[in-house]
């Protein structure tokens, strides 16, 4: 059976082209459209669509504004579909935190329309598998800092580099991890997010809002540093240089498109060469996400005795990524989201 969307835009014009767009697709079937918020609300309520496409500038009642009536009253796996500016990235993110499972920017030029479906038609995939069993994010300071006092930094210095990688449902995830971790944590961070370009910069500048660490939008050249999260850039690789205590990134926009099922940045990629460069002194965290990228990476941290952690299916948006790691042996330990900041702090 095709999966039944909704389409909430604003703009005629753009109802049409998503219609058209992703109904060329024979697994899809956008069962309506709705013009604002109110009228979405009504429709997602009779017509339970399994999926929602959800514009995040809308007039009467806002995308924000809609998503969070819709996760009291009818919960949706819902897409965001935002723009390509700063303002349309820090409402991506907060939606992200309200819980939408995914977004995509909108095209900025008429030639962008079929790359935006494409990733459109494979996000709404991945959200029509989506759970959405989540612990609710945390968004004051005040009360994450309350709560990651209990968190206590060890003196050791077991690990020099912990990678974590995440997908659909990651940024969200993400938000119950970073904001935990103490000021004083004797490591350094690399968040490998799948994110459309323009979008990663938002998602650090936001996670270091929230968190004792600093968060950073990574850098050709960076060094990794002790309670430093660097986030790396959509659309770049991102690999490692030198050796522990001394390690840098490097970024590499790569030559082409990326393959059909690939990503830039890959969790696989980076995770491969943390193992490389740290040996037994990585940490690889793999966290939701539909697909397989990061299993490998993770079996390789692993064969250098480095330590992982796979998230539970049970909070898990899409247990995609982590349960293809379990499969290969890749996964040292398995918990819910709600242990893993611990964890890390445990074994760091």
């Amino acid at each position: 059976m095709p999966i039944r969307v909704l389409v909430v835009d604003d703009s005629s014009l753009m109802r049409r082209l998503i219609t058209r767009f992703l109904e060329d697709d024979g697994n899809i079937k956008v069962v309506d459209t709705a013009s604002d918020g109110e009228e979405a609300i009504k429709k997602v309520a009779s017509l339970k669509p399994q999926v929602v496409t959800l514009d995040v500038e809308m007039p009467v009642l806002d995308g924000l504004a809609t998503l969070n009536r819709l996760m009291k009253s009818n919960p949706v796996p819902v897409i965001m579909l935002s723009a390509h500016t700063t303002e349309g990235a820090r409402a991506t993110m907060q939606a992200l935190a309200l819980g939408a499972v995914d977004f995509v920017g909108k095209p900025t030029r008429p030639g962008d329309m079929a790359v935006m479906t494409a990733d459109l038609k494979y996000k709404i995939k991945a959200a029509a598998q989506a759970s959405l069993r989540k612990i609710p994010v945390q968004a004051a300071r005040p009360l994450i800092q309350k709560q990651a006092a209990g968190i206590a930094a060890p003196a050791g210095g077991k690990c020099g580099i912990v990678v974590i990688g995440s997908s659909t449902g990651g940024p969200a995830a993400l938000q119950h991890i970073i904001p935990m971790l103490p000021e004083n944590i004797p490591v350094g961070f690399v968040i490998v997010q799948h994110i459309p370009v323009g979008f990663s910069g938002p998602m650090a500048d936001h996670l270091d809002r929230k968190s004792m660490v600093k968060v950073k939008h990574a850098e050709n050249g960076d060094r990794i540093k002790p309670g430093m999260v660097l986030v790396s850039p959509a659309g770049f690789d991102l690999t490692f240089r030198g050796r522990p205590g001394s390690a840098s990134v490097n970024l590499d926009p790569g030559k082409g498109p990326v393959t059909p099922g690939g990503f830039r940045p890959s969790v696989d990629v980076v995770m491969k060469s943390a193992a490389e460069v740290f040996g037994s002194q990585a940490m690889g965290v793999l966290l939701t996400g539909m697909g397989r990228d990061g299993a490998q990476g993770m079996l390789a941290i692993r064969q250098k005795n480095g330590y992982t952690v796979a998230e539970d299916q049970s909070t898990c948006v899409v247990f995609g990524m982590p349960k293809a790691a379990i499969d290969i042996g890749g996964a040292g330990k398995v918990l819910p989201l709600n242990q893993i900041a611990g964890e890390i702090v445990r074994v760091t």
